[in-house]
């Protein structure tokens, strides 16, 4: 998944074209990570050894792990640590950018070390990006202290599913607490109870989540379109109001709503965004809590 925030960056800088970008996230779904990549960053082997059991692999029918063993740079135990990590989604771009000569190691780590410092990033949350955990990927994106507990675990909960349900290659953006949200497409529902919570997801993002979930291509962003987004909603918010009546919160969910003309959102309460580019296409997360919504 980090591939997805660091190649964003590497687009917006004009390192990467916006058609290298698409074309390399799209290859990293299925793509697996080379081993030699792997050991020259686990700090196993040298970039120079790698490269000679690469030639050495042209030249005979054997795996890079059996030759590294043979010629010494690798042991039983590393070549399986490094079987176990050739899905990395941070490697699997990296290797892309070299393999298409983009970009060389050394100016990777360089653009990388930017990166963290233009997003104000700590080392931790550079792991955090890479691990393509999205329960330590989503804290990254909401560390505004101003934002409630309740908000922030429904939003871990609704981006596990995203990823779940949706596409594994979603990028988010930070958090923002706004007053007012003006768009032309809103699936939502809402909570009843000890919280008073409005979930709504906004946008263009809406024809490409009706369509995966609902397992259906549609033309337009119609009510069609629109109510399948509401049955993703409705699962999400029906495995939130579970772990909340765990907790012995009494909450209820009311049925869905969509619009599909220009509406606005507005509240004198709280209310946040969360952005979501999820194939090229924004869907906010929309969510008011407490003080009443008016929805025009």
């Amino acid at each position: 998944m980090f591939g997805v925030y660091f190649g964003k960056y590497l687009q917006d800088i004009g390192v990467l074209t916006t058609e290298q970008y698409v074309d390399i996230i799209e290859k990293s779904r299925t793509a697996r990570v080379k081993m030699g990549l792997l050991a020259v960053n686990e700090g196993f082997m040298t970039e120079a050894q790698a490269d000679e059991v690469n030639q050495l692999q042209a030249m005979k029918d054997a795996r890079f792990g059996d030759i590294a063993i043979d010629k010494g740079y690798l042991t039983d135990d590393q070549v399986m640590a490094l079987l176990k990590k050739q899905g990395d989604s941070y490697l699997l771009f990296v290797q892309e950018l070299v393999e298409r000569e983009l970009l060389t190691l050394e100016e990777i780590q360089k653009h990388l070390n930017h990166y963290k410092k233009s997003e104000r990033l700590t080392a931790l949350e550079i792991d955090a990006l890479k691990s393509s955990d999205i329960d330590k990927i989503i804290p990254v994106f909401i560390k505004d202290a101003s934002v409630p507990p309740i908000v922030r675990d429904y939003i871990a909960l609704m981006a596990r599913n995203v990823v779940r349900f949706i596409d594994n290659k979603v990028r988010f953006e930070k958090i923002e607490r706004i007053n007012t949200y003006t768009t032309k497409y809103i699936a939502s529902q809402c909570f009843t109870g000890d919280y008073e919570l409005f979930i709504g997801i906004c946008g263009q993002g809406n024809k490409v989540i009706g369509e995966t979930y609902g397992k259906e291509e549609f033309a337009a962003i119609d009510e069609d379109c629109l109510d399948a987004v509401c049955e993703f909603i409705n699962v999400s918010n029906g495995l939130f109001g579970s772990k909340l009546s765990q907790e012995e919160v009494k909450i209820d969910m009311l049925p869905p709503n969509m619009y599909v003309d220009d509406t606005t959102i507005s509240t004198e309460g709280m209310m946040f965004m969360l952005p979501c580019f999820i194939q090229g296409q924004r869907a906010d997360i929309v969510i008011c809590m407490e003080t009443k919504w008016n929805i025009n």
